[in-house]
């Protein structure tokens, strides 16, 4: 059986660190990152601070992830900057192209070399309920999901046949730090009213099926758009 070696980008809180430590849970040596040096990262998992907002710095891990040769890879780092469309700065927009999309497309082309010499990979793009529709505001981010979601889609038509599988994963509100904080607890209650489960997604239900989706388990599910939003996308 091939030892599984992940790296779960922004894995240091919320859905990131809920993937994180499912997979160690399953045995799987795991990377996080995140933007802090001198993060205190728990003693079971790897860290490389990283932010892809800067080009060196993308460049230098993407370097690094040659050689370090992870067979799974969890694109879950993000960012979300909600403003109208014509009061989005370009710098804005900009910044959630080159992390939200530009920083998975530079990750994958490290990784794949690897992962087609092993003929065995998997490929996570952690997107969002808004890389299949979409709302006032958020023009610039439904821009680099549903380009990551266009990715997975063509990636996978070109490497399935190297055992390499590779699916988004769009989850819908889930219950952490930022969503609170994004939406407030007024937000959130209008929210859960749209939910046709009537409550906020926990990071572990994300986690769950990530951690399925990579394993030996799955041997045919490829090129998708996974949901997890407790039905709030299909009514």
């Amino acid at each position: 059986m091939i030892q599984k070696k992940a790296v779960v980008t922004g894995g240091t809180r919320g859905i990131g660190f809920a993937i994180a430590k499912k997979l160690k849970s399953k045995g799987i040596d795991v990377l996080i990152t995140g933007t802090r040096h001198g993060f205190d990262v728990p003693a079971e998992f790897e860290y490389y601070a990283v932010d892809f907002s800067i080009t060196t710095q993308l460049q230098e891990f993407a370097e690094f992830l040659q050689s370090y040769s992870p067979n799974i890879l969890i694109n879950n780092a993000g960012i979300n900057r909600i403003a109208s469309f014509t009061q989005s700065s370009d710098e804005d927009f900009q910044a959630i192209q080159n992390i939200n999309t530009f920083a998975p497309y530079s990750l994958i082309k490290a990784v794949l070399p690897a992962m087609q010499k092993q003929r065995w990979g998997r490929i996570i793009n952690v997107t969002s309920i808004w890389s299949l529709l979409s709302k006032a505001g958020r023009a610039a981010y439904s821009v680099s999901k549903f380009g990551l979601d266009g990715m997975t889609a063509a990636l996978s038509a070109e490497v399935a046949q190297y055992g390499i599988l590779v699916n988004s994963v769009s989850p819908g509100f889930i219950e952490t730090d930022l969503t609170r904080t994004t939406l407030g607890e007024e937000g959130i209650k209008k929210i859960i009213d749209t939910v046709p489960v009537k409550r906020l997604g926990q990071p572990h239900e994300i986690a769950n099926f990530i951690a399925w989706l990579v394993s030996e388990e799955n041997t045919f599910i490829s090129g998708q758009n996974l949901v997890i939003d407790g039905g709030f996308s299909r009514v």
